[in-house]
């Protein structure tokens, strides 16, 4: 994983965190080449909408530059495992593949509760590949509820 992708995803997170939201951040890149095509961070307390999770938006702005539906061709990098949510939005836009750094146990659905991509029904299965600088993005998400409390 190139490490200028996962720093963009991490001031990404740092951004969420600022702004009061859950410190998560995601990239869209070529799977070729690395070009960033789209960045985003959580706005669900901004936007006062649950979709607004970072992955979801990362993939809204890379559609919407590119002028497609589908990324083939294109990968994410997120700083949290995805959710259910998120999850099937990737598997919807056809990613070449998922990288993601901390785990999630309370509400990750790719490698822990529901495994979106392990399911018969899931059509577009990217590749995964997980645990990608997870002490540092876990690290955000520890201080930002540790905080909270």
């Amino acid at each position: 994983m190139n490490p200028l992708i996962v720093e963009a995803a991490l001031q990404q997170a740092r951004r969420a965190y600022r702004a009061d939201e859950v410190p998560v951040g995601a990239v869209v890149f070529d799977s070729r080449t690395g070009a960033i095509v789209a960045r985003a961070s959580n706005r669900v307390e901004a936007a006062q909408n649950p979709t607004a999770h970072a992955e979801m938006r990362a993939i809204q702005k890379a559609c919407q530059k590119l002028r497609t539906k589908f990324l083939t061709g294109y990968s994410l990098f997120v700083t949290l495992e995805p959710c259910a949510m998120c999850a099937g939005a990737i598997a919807w836009a056809r990613l070449d593949a998922l990288h993601y750094g901390a785990f999630d146990p309370k509400t990750g659905a790719v490698r822990q509760g529901a495994k979106v991509f392990s399911r018969r029904q899931t059509h577009h299965k990217p590749r995964v590949r997980g645990g990608i600088a997870a002490a540092e993005c876990g690290g955000l998400m520890t201080s930002f509820f540790k905080d909270k409390r």
